[in-house]
């Protein structure tokens, strides 16, 4: 893909799967809502039955950009199948994640099915699900995460909008309690094994994120989405300034490119690519190191 450094091989560590059974779901909630009207209320293209096409269409936006590959994430629970499917179609484009609410019952065989499934990656989102990752239920699925070598813990902190279920008119009931990165500082150092990463810088938790990556080798940060949480720091930080500090907290070898991508007709949001990439060059980064945050990272994180 070109860049301010010419071509770099590009990885999305951050795309959302909105599969067919992700919108249904979604329908049950809402009380039985036809899905190609959540679609036109949403205003996205209703994705196909057949995770497959999905996974295809996919593919055909990593090639109109020039991407080698991307983390595609099951964004509600029970549609790891989708992703896995869609791994499975394009083995060599997809890594597949999926979201787990470790409340639920029977989460420690889930977890397990879905990785041997070919899935690499778990999604907590303790705001969301109103729970702390103290919670011994969490630390059951990190057990059986910690069974398959490998395997990354994505968890959301800091603030947590989710847009598509306000258009929706589906409520939001989450608990920012439970949204400090701080939280995962102990149970990082209690799995080595483990890699953890902090998507969207910590989303208003800068610092906090920071702390944690200083203290923990095995925890990573992803810069996708708008950083629009910037507004809610003292000072006036640039999304260079972002990329300074993170850089010489966490170096170049835990930052993972991601744009937070979701939805067609949208598709892949190169504008987030393009935003990070200047603000990376003006820093004055090499493309060795931009090499690493926009894909290599990634690939050493989830390749055998």
């Amino acid at each position: 893909m070109d860049s301010p450094w010419g071509k770099l091989w590009v990885s999305d560590a951050h795309v959302h799967f909105f599969s067919h059974k992700f919108l249904a779901i979604l329908a049950e909630q809402q009380g039985g809502a036809r899905i190609e009207e959540l679609g036109a209320a949403l205003g996205w293209q209703t994705p196909p039955p057949e995770p497959e096409k999905l996974a295809d269409h996919w593919a055909r936006e990593l090639d109109r950009y020039g991407l080698k590959s991307a983390v595609l994430i099951a964004s509600i629970p029970g549609d790891e199948d989708s992703v896995a499917v869609a791994v499975k179609r394009h083995p060599d484009r997809f890594y597949g994640y999926f979201m787990l609410n470790p409340l639920a019952a029977g989460v420690p065989e889930r977890v397990s099915t879905a990785l041997a499934n070919g899935l690499c990656g778990i999604c907590l989102f303790p705001a969301m699900h109103r729970y702390s990752l103290h919670d011994e239920r969490v630390e059951a699925a990190l057990a059986a995460a910690e069974a398959h070598p490998g395997t990354v813990v994505f968890v959301h902190c800091g603030v947590l909008r989710v847009g598509f279920r306000k258009k929706l008119g589906l409520p939001s009931l989450f608990d920012l309690r439970y949204s400090n990165p701080i939280d995962l500082h102990a149970i990082a150092l209690r799995h080595p094994n483990l890699r953890f990463v902090i998507p969207h810088f910590g989303a208003g938790y800068f610092r906090e994120a920071l702390m944690v990556c200083d203290l923990c080798p095995n925890v990573y940060l992803d810069t996708s989405s708008s950083n629009n949480w910037t507004r809610y720091l003292e000072s006036d930080l640039t999304l260079r300034d972002i990329f300074r500090r993170a850089l010489e907290v966490a170096g170049p070898k835990r930052l993972l490119f991601g744009t937070d991508s979701s939805f067609f007709p949208r598709g892949w949001h190169v504008q987030i690519f393009e935003e990070q990439a200047k603000a990376l060059y003006e820093l004055g980064s090499t493309e060795e190191q931009a090499q690493l945050i926009f894909g290599e990272n990634l690939r050493q994180l989830l390749q055998p």
